[in-house]
């Protein structure tokens, strides 16, 4: 399968309309506003830095999934059967509790990790928008398929 310049540039477009997603949309002029506030160019440094995580999130994730032989489907699949589990275990507050006493530690590295990072300066806002595309790449999704 070969692509042309028509289709780099359709998906160029439906990466942007991916913003306009319920789980993204509201949040864009709260970022916007202080990423300004943190830099003159820092809402073009946080843009190009969730595009950046994006792509290579998508690519990686498609190559590994071509490369183990997985389509769509199969990915699909696996995350409503986690959506499902996450949302039966949330029903028990003690399993939410075990849940929580599991994950501590992930947890704990994580926040210790993010003190480090300062998100001042368009260096700063680059690094945020890579860290909100990973945590937002699962609302892009496929939204079209072709006929």
């Amino acid at each position: 399968m070969t692509f042309g310049i028509g289709t780099y540039g359709l998906s160029a477009l439906a990466g942007v309309l991916t913003t306009l997603s319920p789980c993204v949309l509201p949040l864009i002029p709260i970022l916007m506003s202080s990423a300004v506030a943190g830099h003159r160019l820092g809402a073009l440094a946080l843009a190009a830095g969730v595009a950046a995580s994006f792509t290579v999130l998508g690519v990686l994730l498609a190559a590994f999934g071509a490369s183990l032989g997985l389509d769509g489907d199969s990915f699909r699949t696996v995350g409503a059967v986690l959506f499902v589990g996450f949302g039966i275990l949330l029903l028990s507050s003690r399993l939410q509790g075990q849940l929580a006493h599991l994950t501590s530690r992930i947890s704990g590295a994580g926040s210790g990790m993010l003190s480090r990072f300062t998100f001042d300066g368009a260096v700063g806002q680059f690094t945020l928008g890579l860290l909100l595309g990973s945590v937002w790449s699962p609302c892009v999704g496929r939204r079209w398929e072709r006929p």
